[in-house]
């Protein structure tokens, strides 16, 4: 949320939060009530939970606030003071930053958020725990819905949040899984502390710190390896880049098409971090590969195609041994991107699919040294065309269509930059599909895109 958010994301803000106070006060009119110490011990906690927020690459924070929470609800199950884990939660609003920024709407969705998302879930612990003590099998077992319960609450408020703000529905539901994973060792780690906390009082609150501490820590050098593996991409980009502008450009529009048609398959956050990195590194094997060759406004002979197929076993060579990138080594390679109908190809890796797509996309709606850049509906025709024979068909829907909702336009007139001024209007790869070396064989006057 930014300070020209629009007036309806403002009014969404005030009205959750007003929501929230008068929750609060619903349940502190019927009780019972919580005790004090605990509400300001443990909101004080998940305040500074918080406050040790690591965001990550996704746009998401990582923090262990849900901790506390869950610690809140264990705490106060044996009152049934519901207004307990409430007020807990309402604490998450207090986040330095935005309050430093006066960022109001901020710290009033966060604290109806986390407050009524903590509520949601100690109903739902309440609902199903025993009467009586509970046991650690228990505690484990009733850690699962609780978790569910506050991710949901917790999603669904988020997710109207960021459609009022951007008037687009974000993709927030497809790392749902993801979030329970994330938040799962937390919660077993709350409810522990809360039964601790049931037998022993205050003394247990430095071991309600160290896992603060040490979540933050865990998630920050998380973080740093991230970053590692990014300088790792970005200096053979560059490379690509000072060898080649075209390529290393041809490179990145890859992976933003990779992405589009990976989130429109509905695939993790993981797993498109790893697509995007495959998209990026397919063709890292051109470094070896003459410049003249790359940019040769005519066809290639068979021995120049030869050389330049080269470059796929030089990719997957570096890939392989690059530890975080040998998993998407294959992609690098044609073999793996042709597509052979079956029955179901379900069990197949369809990365390497994408990754083909993307990249025949950008041939055909870039100008290359041999020819201008087709418009975009002739490089959906030549697409849909091939759908079923050379390229995947869910993937080249999916690109179509998260191009054509994106209302984005791409190919001839639309070029950011045009490396190639001096290109034919026409000529060989006219088409920017297909297997050069087949076509070769056949005869054929088009050639693969380069």
């Amino acid at each position: 949320m930014q300070r020209d958010i629009p007036i309806r994301a403002t009014f969404y803000c005030v009205a959750l939060a007003t929501a929230a106070v008068a929750t609060a006060v619903v349940l502190a009119a019927r009780g019972p009530l919580p005790a004090i110490a605990p509400v300001l011990i443990l909101g004080a906690l998940f305040a500074l939970a918080e406050n040790q927020v690591v965001d990550l690459p996704s746009g998401a924070g990582a923090s262990a606030s849900f901790m506390l929470g869950m610690t809140a609800i264990v705490v106060f199950s044996d009152q049934g003071a519901l207004l307990g884990p409430l007020l807990v939660g309402m604490c998450g609003g207090f986040y330095w930053p935005h309050i430093r920024a006066r960022e109001w709407r901020k710290p009033l969705f966060n604290s109806a958020n986390f407050g009524l998302s903590t509520l949601v879930s100690a109903i739902v612990f309440n609902a199903l725990a025993p009467a009586g003590a509970h046991t650690p099998g228990q505690l484990l077992l009733l850690a699962v819905p609780a978790t569910c319960a506050f991710a949901v609450v917790n999603l669904a408020l988020l997710t109207v949040s960021l459609k009022l703000w951007t008037d687009e529905w974000p993709a927030t539901w497809r790392s749902f899984g993801g979030a329970l994973l994330q938040m799962y060792p937390f919660a077993l780690m709350g409810v522990f502390l809360g039964a601790l906390y049931l037998d022993y009082g205050a003394v247990v609150v430095p071991l309600l710190v160290v896992p603060i501490l040490v979540a933050r820590q865990t998630f920050a050098s998380y973080l740093a390896i991230k970053e590692s593996q990014e300088a790792a991409v970005r200096t053979l980009i560059g490379a690509l880049e000072a060898k080649d502008p075209y390529t290393a450009g041809h490179a990145e529009r890859v992976a933003g098409y990779a992405e589009y048609i990976g989130t429109e398959l509905g695939m993790s956050p993981s797993r498109l971090e790893r697509l995007r990195f495959a998209a990026l590194m397919h063709d890292v094997g051109k470094l070896v590969v003459p410049n003249h060759l790359l940019n040769k406004k005519g066809k290639l002979t068979a021995e120049e195609f030869a050389q330049v197929r080269m470059h796929e076993d030089v990719s997957v060579e570096i890939l392989t041994r690059i530890d975080f990138l040998a998993p998407v080594a294959p992609s690098a390679t044609s073999e793996a991107a042709e597509f052979a109908p079956v029955a179901d190809d379900r069990g197949q890796p369809i990365e390497p699919h994408i990754v083909a797509v993307a990249d025949a996309f950008d041939a055909m709606t870039s100008t290359r040294s041999y020819r201008r850049a087709l418009p975009q509906e002739t490089a959906f025709d030549e697409l849909r065309k091939n759908s079923g024979k050379q390229f995947h068909p869910r993937v080249v829907d999916a690109l179509i269509i998260a191009i054509e909702q994106r209302h984005e336009l791409h190919g001839r007139g639309h070029e950011d930059i045009v490396h190639h001024v001096d290109a034919p209007e026409a000529g060989t790869g006219s088409a920017g599909l297909g297997d050069l070396l087949r076509e070769i064989e056949n005869g054929s006057e088009q050639a693969a895109g380069r």
